[in-house]
């Protein structure tokens, strides 16, 4: 979705086209993005290398293993997952922490023990935990709220202090941010993410990786990117190397419902241009040579069009060049705050905000099939070496008036 603050929020996009995005960018990075350290286009130039300088980039043919693992992509698991997700009522951030049925702990704890299962294939390779804090009172939680973040971390062979992060995020909201009773079905905003999260994790779980993947499912998201404001900073603490990071938030709709045709192969990769954490002597440097539209993240995006858009996937990477929607903001924020290469995939087109809230935000309307898109996207968008080697290898939210805040949709 998106933030008051730093705001993300969209309706459905076909599952296939997204998810098979989200696929392919994130594996494509994890397998072999160099380590893409804080804003340094030196380090972030030397993991899209393509053979030097002034050599033209070339798309990256997938090969048999990258083929193999997009054929996996389960549509019926990513649309179960959206379901139930649905089903636990509201995963408000303010909703109930304990109920077992309905709220956002029972949504939580589902996703810990799907990711556990997930693990159980990995040979010891993947962890799962849930990482929580308390957020201090705010403009959206009156009162102290713990907010927990489920993280399944795979870790790498050959490189793993190298990492890639691929996100969803499970909570949910309605108009009335502070509405934390009522039914808040968020299947595109963000079930769809989540889902293909989930269903990455699952591939890569078997598979030896290069680099280490965080495949996590955020909280607190739509209260104000608590939960990734949270990890994004404990890595920047730990000095961690962090290559690429993609937020997929309101992936699961093919069409605007708004007289447009559907466009289900079609998805938005939104980057920044100038670092949001440049310094000021890189500022200078960067003024002195011209290099607005050289910056990590749109270094990332390139890469992920490059590999993303072949005959695997069927899928058109459509680049905006900008931070995120008009007003709008998702969890790849607070890493490019802290100075990481970060964009967010999202589906092609924005509903109205009324569909967005109400019918689209329920599984039945997420559109089209729930096959891979975004998935292949951000698998694509891994360098061909952190891939996996096989065998061992709402939805709605409230938004700001135009007077001010950010409007999370």
């Amino acid at each position: 979705m998106e933030t008051d603050r730093e705001p993300h929020n969209q309706p459905a996009t076909t599952r296939r086209a997204l998810l098979t995005v989200a696929t392919a960018a994130v594996p494509a990075a994890a397998l072999g993005l160099g380590a893409a350290g804080p804003a340094h286009a030196e380090a972030v130039s030397a993991d899209f290398d393509n053979g030097g300088p002034g050599r033209r980039p070339q798309p990256q043919v997938p090969d048999r293993d990258l083929r193999r693992l997009l054929g996996e992509i389960d549509e019926r698991r990513i649309r179960a997952t959206v379901n139930r997700l649905v089903a636990f009522g509201t995963r408000h951030t303010l909703s109930s922490q304990t109920d077992p049925n309905r709220g956002i702990g029972a949504a939580r704890d589902w996703l810990f023990a799907q990711f556990q299962a997930v693990a159980a294939a990995s040979g010891g390779r993947m962890s799962v935990e849930l990482q929580s804090f308390v957020q201090p009172p705010g403009a959206r939680n009156p009162e102290p709220v713990t907010v927990t973040n489920v993280v399944a971390t795979l870790r790498g062979s050959v490189a793993p202090e190298r990492i890639h992060v691929v996100s969803g995020h499970y909570d949910s909201r309605i108009t009335d941010v502070m509405n934390f009773t009522d039914d808040a079905p968020g299947a595109d905003d963000d079930a769809s993410g989540v889902a293909v999260v989930l269903e990455l994790a699952r591939v890569f779980a078997s598979r030896t990786v290069e680099s280490t993947i965080v495949f996590v499912a955020f909280a607190g998201e739509e209260q104000g990117l608590f939960g990734s404001t949270y990890m994004a900073a404990q890595f920047k603490a730990a000095g961690a190397r962090i290559a690429a990071m993609f937020s997929n938030d309101i992936v699961g709709a093919s069409q605007a419902w708004d007289g447009t045709a559907p466009d289900p192969r079609t998805v938005r990769l939104f980057v920044e241009g100038v670092p949001t954490s440049e310094t000021a002597a890189q500022t200078a440097t960067r003024q002195s040579v011209g290099g607005e539209d050289d910056g990590p993240s749109r270094q990332l995006a390139r890469f992920v069009r490059d590999v993303a858009e072949n005959d695997a996937t069927g899928m058109r990477i459509r680049v905006v060049w900008r931070r995120d929607r008009f007003l709008r903001g998702s969890d790849h924020i607070p890493f490019l705050q802290q100075g990481y290469p970060a964009g967010r995939l999202t589906e092609r087109a924005r509903t109205s905000i009324t569909s967005t809230r109400t019918c689209a935000s329920r599984a039945g309307r997420s559109s089209g099939t729930w096959r891979s898109s975004a998935t292949s996207g951000t698998w694509c968008g891994w360098p061909r070496s952190t891939r996996p080697r096989s065998g061992h290898s709402r939805r709605g939210r409230p938004r700001r008036a135009a007077s001010g805040s950010w409007r999370r949709c």
